[in-house]
This record gives C-alpha cells, sequence and structure tokens, in this order.
C-alpha cells in the first residue's frame, strides 16, 4: 500500500472528521472502514442516542458542538492533529482499496494544493440506485460538483487558504467544493458507499428532486437558513 512519506508503517497521516447526530446505527460500519489511520474525530452536534459511546469504543477522538453540519466540520477540522483532512459523513462506508488510492493522491506533493473525493455509491442494489449513481458521476465529472457524502481529502494548506467549512446549516459541502474549483478536484478511483435510507423514506424521485431544487435556490442566491427550513420540511 502507498502512504504519504512522513506515515507511520501501514497508517495513512491523516485525520478523519465525522460529523454526526443520532448516528449510532450507521458508525460501526463506517468507522470499521476507516481504521488504519492516524486519528478520528467524530463532532457529535447534540445526539440523543449512543453516538458518542459508539464512536469512542471504536477508538475515535469525540467532540462536543452544537448541531449543523458546516459547525461541526469546522470545529473538527481545527482540533485535527495532522496536515492531511479526510472529511466523511456518519452513514458513508469506504469501500476496499481506499487506503490505496488515498495514499497515492497524498504522496505527490504537488497535490497539497488539490483536494480529492471518491465515487459515489448506494448501499442499495435496486436499479434506482445505479441510475442515481450516474447521475451523480456525470455532475461530477461536467461541474466538478461533489457533495459530503463522497467524502472530502483535503491538505490543510488548502483548507485554510479557501477558508475552511463555514457555519452554514445546509450547503456547507458545495459551498467549500465551490471554493475549490473543479480544477483542483480529482475523483479517486475508490467508492464511497452511502445509506439508500433516505430515499427509501422520502422516494427515490421526491428526494432528488428535493435536492435538485436546494442547489437551484443556493445558486439563485437563496440564504443557506431558507433552503434548510424547504430541504427540512
Amino acid at each position: 500500500m502507498s502512504v504519504n512519506p512522513g506515515s507511520k508503517a501501514g497508517v495513512l497521516d491523516v485525520s478523519v472528521v465525522i460529523p454526526a447526530r443520532n448516528a449510532a446505527r450507521h458508525l460501526p460500519a463506517t468507522l470499521s472502514a476507516c481504521q488504519g489511520v492516524g486519528e478520528i474525530i467524530v463532532v457529535d452536534g447534540g445526539s440523543d442516542d449512543d453516538t458518542a459511546a459508539t464512536a469512542m469504543r471504536w477508538g475515535a477522538r469525540v467532540m462536543a458542538s452544537d448541531p449543523g453540519r458546516g459547525i461541526q466540520l469546522h470545529r473538527g477540522a481545527a482540533a485535527a492533529r495532522h496536515e492531511w483532512l479526510l472529511f466523511l459523513h456518519a452513514d458513508t462506508v469506504l469501500a476496499d482499496g481506499w487506503r490505496t488510492a488515498v495514499g497515492e493522491f497524498m504522496a505527490h506533493r504537488d497535490n497539497r494544493l488539490r483536494a480529492a473525493t471518491f465515487r459515489f455509491g448506494l448501499d442499495d442494489p435496486s436499479t434506482s440506485a445505479r441510475r442515481l449513481e450516474r447521475m451523480v458521476a456525470w455532475r461530477v465529472r461536467l461541474l466538478g460538483l461533489a457533495y459530503g457524502d463522497q467524502g472530502l481529502l483535503i491538505h490543510r494548506t488548502l483548507y485554510r487558504s479557501i477558508g475552511g467549512f463555514r457555519a452554514l446549516p445546509l450547503m456547507e459541502d458545495v459551498d467549500l467544493i465551490r471554493r475549490v474549483g473543479s480544477r483542483r478536484l480529482t475523483v479517486l478511483a475508490a467508492t464511497a458507499h452511502t445509506s439508500a435510507e433516505r430515499w427509501h423514506e422520502d422516494g427515490w424521485w421526491r428526494r432528488s428532486l428535493r435536492n435538485l431544487g436546494c442547489l437551484t435556490l443556493y445558486f439563485l442566491g437563496t440564504p443557506p437558513h431558507l433552503i434548510a427550513k424547504l430541504y427540512h420540511r
């Protein structure tokens, strides 16, 4: 396995930052796939389940935070000890081979001024899931627009230079990835499998159209706090 120069043997010199809220049922799979990194930070946004205890059982450092992914991600990044940061959602599981892909990216010094994301996947065998995966791949390839459920690997130098995550109630991932820019974004040869639970609950088309609607409102300049009200309705 290729690892970043300066890493301990077999351990990626990276801080994994995971914002979580009532995510105890998802965290074991997510954290199990993340073993072999410098540290894992779970930023708990006020859970009333076993999120914190579950994270600690898997060896993660747990931090308390106000809810909101932007706030939680910003707080976790500020506390990270390593130069490379990997932001990951609590219901996203990295597939086999991700360490090799990340290690190879980190090994190139020029990539300190670039960022990387994973291919989008869903933990669902349906044709609807495969269709959505193709749509996301098209969006990323054409627009360079990756969402947070694809993960984001970025060096602290670039993260700081573009201002890091902002304390937004929604669209914090789009806000940051736009500042990274499509020319500085690489899609790694590894997949991040995200839970399809939200699509099961809302319906494949309804969920996808709502996401597209929120993105359109964001690009039209609608304040994120108003978009959040629509998203969570």
